[in-house]
Order: C-alpha cells, then structure tokens, then sequence
C-alpha cells in the first residue's frame, strides 16, 4: 500500500485489510510504503492513526515502481492524491509491459468528494478497482467515466473503511463529570482557510463552553504545528487561541488522537465538512454541519443539502440537536441497513476475482498522449516519469550508480537540501506571504 498522508494512509492500510481477509495458511502481510514528499506522515501521526504494517518504508514514485516490478504481490492500494495514483499508474504500466502476470491495483478516495470530481476521477482511472464509498459516490463515478467514453467497470461500491465503533448510548452516558454531555468540534486544516472564519469558529466554540458550563467542549485537532496532512494548515488553531486574550473557561479543551477514540466520549459532533461527521452519523451521534460561514461548495458543507444536519452554532447554542435523515445516510454508505461488513463484499470479491484470474489486461488509463497531449507530461514528470510512464533521466538507481562517488554525493546533498527548501517555502514562507496578502 502506496500513501501520501497521515489520512490516506488511515484510509489505505484499513481498506487493503478489508479487501484481503486475514484467513488463509499463510495469512495476510501489508507491506506499507509512503511517498515522500510535502505531507509525508511523521511517526506521531502514523502511531495516532492506530493501523500498523508489517514492513514500512518511503519512497519516491520511481521506487515505488521498481519495487512493485521486482517484489510479488497480490494486490496494490494506491491511497494517494489524483496525480500520483496516475503517475504510478503509468509507471507500472510500462514496468508490466509484456509480463504474464501483474498485482491487481486499487485506488479510492479518502472520504467526501465534494470537489474536483472529474479531474480526480479521470486521475484514477487505470486502476483495476475504483472503490466507491457509498451509492451516491459510485453513480456519479460511472457516469463521469461513461461521459468520457471510457470504461466504468472498475467503480465498485462500498463504504469508508473506518466506520464502525460503538453505538451512541445518551442514557450509559449519564453521571459523568459533566452531565451536560461532550461537544467535539472537528477542525479540517484548510477549510476555513482565511484567519477572520477560523477565529470566528474557534471563538463561537469558546463561547459555547462558556454559556453551558455542565458540557465539556473539546476542539478536536488534526496535527500539531509544522505537521502536515493531506491539506496544508497554514493557520493552526493552536496558535490562533493564544491570540483570543481573555483566557478559555475550565470545560474548554484541545485534542488530538485518534478520531475514533474521540467518538467513543462524543455527545455532539460539530463540524464544516470533515469526514469525521459520517464517523459520527455512522454511530448515531448527533452531528452538526456549520452553517454559520454559508453553505458553499468552497466550504464543502454543500455536500450535507438533505442530510438534515445543517446548523448553526447559535442554535446549538440554544440547545437543537440535528435529526439525519434515513434516505440520506443510506445513499451515502451511512448507518445502512445489514452489517456494516457486508459493504465490503463486493469489492472483496471483485479483487479475489482478479487476483485469482490467470492474466490481467494491461493497465489502461483514460489519459495518455492522445487524450491529453497538454496535461499528462506534467502529471507524470512531478512524480519521476516520462509521458509513456519510463522513469524520466536522473530518476533511478542505476542513473546514480553511473555519477561518481563524489559527484553523487553532492547530488543527493542538493537533492535533499533543494527538497528542504521546497517543504519549507510550501509550509513556511507561501502562508506568511499569503497573509501579508490579505492585509
């Protein structure tokens, strides 16, 4: 399994799990690969994830390849943004050509797809498998692929891999040290991405432990500062609480850990669009969608139109408690009827089927030179490849080993500090700038 953060990595590893039951003589192995780059997960992050590999290891988009071309496995999970499930596509397209037999590959988006859906989609395509989290998910990925004229039997229906946990019990949740119950509010680091909405949130979640002081309010935050996750946060809300200047009542509090275990305590989920609020719906707390900064699709909270749990902290303030609607959760792979398990049936034995399959066509993406002469090259040559996925000049091994020992000293020491630089300019400097912009 191929990541490139701590959230795709979550989403990842649980599904190459769930794909490859654990039952047979010689038992199931994941190996795990991260993909270097500007949201590469530290050790804090994989540990707060919870999911272990056997083996892990990060790598560069070459070496990934090389390694899928000289290593046996079964199956491939990539768990990467759209770019980089293409270029890996390619790369091991072309690593494959001619073999007789190859790793079944799948791919998937990580939660909510509210945005980018045909450039994401059209990125993916190539894969084997195409996992789809819910009914809704996967109608709308046939019929993009449909649209193009390209084959939409990859798409498989199933549901996000870290649903479950326990049920929402409110009367085993009585007697607490706060009788009021706990309000997580789940931050998302680029939405909202301006300081003025962030503050806004951040205060009206202050403001609400102060006006129920029997509830215990947590902010519930995905990485500390300098760590990155799928999306760059570049206004940390552990910062932005410093700058409130009248202090935070007793029941107020920061968080991190595992979303899950977060849950296990939650008597309100508050939100603007995180995946964490079909965690939440799934086990039947109650969930709140913020309304307050608009329903925008820049938001994502768009994506909640019908669910019933649209809201907005001043009547949250005054006590509403959302109500989901039934038709809604079901459509998108929520709380739906029969074991929660069984939604992955089908994409278990669409994989098994593959797997089992003497030989497998040639991986075949949708973009290639002829479909898109203008956008493929620079997709692939981020990640290390040619357009006709050969890795590019410089990207390989054996391109090191004919530079000297000393010149290949040097070039990795420019390659490193060059990368340092990037990350630093991306994390550091880029947002700095922005908010000069803004002033």
């Amino acid at each position: 399994m191929l990541a490139d953060s701590d959230t795709r990595w979550k989403w990842g590893a649980l599904t190459a799990q769930r794909l490859v039951p654990d039952d047979s003589e010689a038992g199931r192995r994941l190996d795990g690969f991260l993909l270097r780059g500007r949201a590469t997960p530290t050790v804090r992050q994989l540990a707060e994830v919870g999911v272990r590999a056997d083996a892990l290891r990060e790598v560069t988009g070459t070496e990934f390849v090389r390694a899928m071309d000289r290593e046996h496995y079964d199956v491939i999970v990539l768990s990467l943004v759209g770019g980089a499930v293409q270029a890996m596509v390619h790369g091991l397209a072309h690593a494959w050509r001619g073999a007789a037999r190859r790793p079944v590959v799948v791919t998937g988006y990580v939660g909510v797809v509210y945005e980018k859906l045909a450039d994401g989609l059209l990125l993916r395509h190539g894969a084997d498998v195409v996992l789809a989290n819910s009914r809704h998910d996967a109608e709308r990925f046939r019929e993009v692929y449909r649209g193009v004229g390209a084959s939409a039997d990859s798409v498989v229906e199933c549901a996000l891999p870290f649903l479950g946990g326990a049920r929402y019990d409110e009367k085993a949740r009585l007697g607490r040290a706060h009788p009021g119950g706990t309000v997580v509010f789940a931050v998302q680091p680029s939405v909202p991405d301006n300081r003025a909405d962030r503050t806004y949130l951040l205060r009206r979640a202050v403001e609400h432990a102060r006006r129920h002081p029997d509830r215990e309010v947590v902010v519930k935050l995905r990485s500390k500062p300098g760590e990155h996750t799928t999306h760059i946060e570049e206004l940390p809300y552990q910062k932005l609480i410093d700058r409130l200047g009248d202090g935070v009542p007793a029941n107020f509090r920061l968080a991190y850990g595992n979303m899950g275990e977060v849950l296990d305590t939650a008597d309100l989920l508050v939100t603007v669009s995180s995946t964490a609020a079909l965690e939440s719906l799934h086990r039947g707390v109650p969930t709140a969608v913020l309304t307050d900064l608009g329903i925008r699709e820049a938001l994502g909270n768009h994506h909640f139109l019908g669910s019933g749990c649209l809201a907005s902290w001043d009547q949250l303030d005054a006590g509403h408690r959302p109500e989901p609607d039934p038709a809604w959760l079901a459509r998108q792979g929520v709380a739906a009827d029969g074991p929660y398990e069984t939604w992955f049936d089908a994409a278990r034995d669409r994989v098994a089927e593959l797997a089992a399959a003497d030989t497998l066509p040639p991986l075949d993406p949708y973009y290639t030179r002829a479909t898109a002469p203008g956008y493929l090259p620079g997709r692939l040559a981020r990640y290390g490849f040619e357009p006709d996925g050969r890795p590019r000049p410089g990207a390989t091994p054996e391109d090191e080993a004919r530079v000297g020992g000393l010149r290949r000293v040097v070039r990795h020491t420019m390659r490193e500090a060059a990368r340092g630089a990037y990350r630093h300019g991306v994390q550091r400097v880029a947002p700095v700038i922005r908010r000069m912009g803004e002033l």
